[in-house]
């Protein structure tokens, strides 16, 4: 462990939802490359949920950043969040490289966020880590404004 890196040295924001209120229905991340990380952590922040509403989330892998031929990544599913008991809240989801279908080419990863029964407010964050290259910054996606 080096005390002079910076955590953004070390990380990449790689894709984002960012926080609005969403209704019922699934949405799906940007399908992000792991080829230059060995892992990826997805960060879901929910906030105020509909009433008896219902949040499920799960990263997808793909052999395209279009998402061909996506598919479920085994163990990579949230224990379904409750209105009642989850509001707000926030999950963390993380994926190692080798956790892909790398012998099929699956090197594209996507959070995917299904929201039941009522509108409810959220937002999410895609974070490669341990990079190949370093600053991993290099690698933010276009909306990073800032790195301080």
């Amino acid at each position: 462990m080096n005390p002079n890196v910076k955590i953004s040295e070390n990380i990449a924001v790689l894709a984002t939802m960012d926080p609005v209120s969403v209704a019922a229905g699934t949405v799906v991340s940007g399908f992000v490359s792991m080829r230059d990380f060995a892992s990826l952590a997805a960060l879901l922040m929910v906030g105020a949920m509909g009433a008896s509403g219902t949040i499920d989330a799960k990263l997808r892998q793909a052999t395209s950043a279009g998402g061909a031929g996506a598919k479920d990544i085994t163990g990579k599913a949230i224990t379904q969040l409750l209105a009642a008991s989850n509001s707000p809240s926030q999950v963390l989801i993380e994926c190692r490289a080798d956790d892909l279908d790398v012998n099929n080419a699956y090197e594209y990863v996507a959070l995917s966020v299904t929201v039941g029964t009522a509108a409810s407010v959220l937002g999410a964050v895609l974070l490669g880590g341990n990079g190949r290259f370093q600053p991993a910054s290099a690698f933010n996606q276009g909306a990073v404004a800032q790195v301080i």
